[in-house]
């Protein structure tokens, strides 16, 4: 890939959350030594102690690309993009966005980007065109021509009808489609999207995934964050899986799904040890792998439906009762399970 065609690269960018000092008998004190990331193998001793949300990324985003940041809460989703958009500085590594260096040339940085946030956050005393027009002027854009642009962003996002209307008087769905007309106002190369479908009711979900094609389609790079991995896999060109803060998984929606080892996931509950179980089930016919961890059996298996009817009646007859199953075909679900050995939630 030339260096042209790279949207955002990062080089073992790293953000730690300092923590506060807790009070002791004699007044605030510092966490103790072997307390800290350091202690634990993470921060090295260089680096504030606290929270690491995100360790050493590496990520080359090229232009034109729809990219996902798939994770559970918790991931490092959020703080990745508030350390690409300038609002977090990073703890170490470093980053290129559209080009200029994000800490060196932030300034330059924000002129290239939109920000849709997770959570809207127009300004309730100006209505949705005036929120646009508004919002232009931050980027030198005259009111002229923010007002000029202002009205067929507004049809695009199907909020034409609603441009004299205030902020809370529009819909959840609505309201998201505002922050990204917002975003869009300055014509940003790139546009950042915080879980834009959160919350949202499947129709406005639908409508915001048909504007996030659109948007790609137009020639916007544009970096999506979600825990949605139905979202994640119907839209991104490429996903990166997060967890933690680590970047365990990375490559298009079919690379990753022919990851997930063994086909189907076949998950029993126990009301026991599911450790009992486990030699049982890795004798049976079909199953490729086997994973116990308290009271829960997974096994992946190349025929998932005869591989569960095994694995139920097997368990009960040496007298395990089982208390649940689930059956999941080769996903992106079943990737996360296989790496961390939980479900995504």
């Amino acid at each position: 890939m030339t260096y042209d065609e790279i949207a955002i690269e990062t080089l073992r960018l790293r953000k730690v959350y300092t923590a506060p000092a807790t009070a002791g008998p004699h007044g605030p004190r510092a966490k103790s030594a072997s307390s800290t990331p350091a202690a634990r193998g993470g921060a090295p001793s260089s680096m504030p102690s606290g929270v690491v949300a995100l360790q050493g990324l590496d990520l080359e985003i090229r232009r034109g690309e729809l990219f996902g940041l798939l994770g559970p809460n918790g991931a490092g989703k959020t703080t990745t993009v508030s350390l690409l958009t300038t609002r977090l500085l990073p703890s170490a590594g470093a980053a290129r966005v559209a080009g200029f260096d994000l800490v060196k040339e932030a300034v330059r940085v924000r002129r290239h980007i939109g920000v849709a946030p997770q959570r809207p956050n127009p300004d309730i005393s100006l209505n949705v065109r005036e929120n646009l027009v508004f919002h232009a002027a931050y980027f030198g854009i005259p009111q002229a021509e923010a007002e000029r642009r202002a009205d067929p962003l507004l049809q695009r996002m199907s909020l034409g009808d609603r441009a004299a209307a205030k902020p809370q008087q529009l819909s959840g769905g609505q309201q998201q489609r505002l922050m990204i007309a917002r975003a869009l106002i300055h014509d940003p190369a790139i546009l950042f999207l915080d879980e834009p479908t959160m919350g949202l009711d499947p129709a406005a979900r639908l409508l915001t995934w048909e504007l996030m094609q659109e948007l790609r389609a137009a020639g916007h790079t544009i970096v999506l964050t979600t825990h949605n991995m139905e979202e994640a896999d119907r839209l991104c060109d490429r996903i990166a899986i997060l967890d933690r803060g680590e970047l365990i998984a990375l490559g298009t929606p079919a690379e990753l799904k022919s990851r997930a080892p063994g086909g189907t996931l076949v998950e029993l509950q126990l009301a026991a040890a599911a450790a009992a179980v486990a030699p049982i089930a890795r004798a049976l016919p079909g199953i490729e792998r086997v994973e116990a961890a308290n009271g829960t059996l997974r096994a992946y298996a190349s025929r998932g439906a005869e591989a569960a009817a095994d694995l139920l009646r097997s368990a009960e007859q040496a007298g395990h009762r089982v208390t649940g199953l689930s059956i999941a075909p080769p996903s992106l679900e079943t990737l996360f399970v296989s790496l961390t050995g939980r479900r995504f939630e």
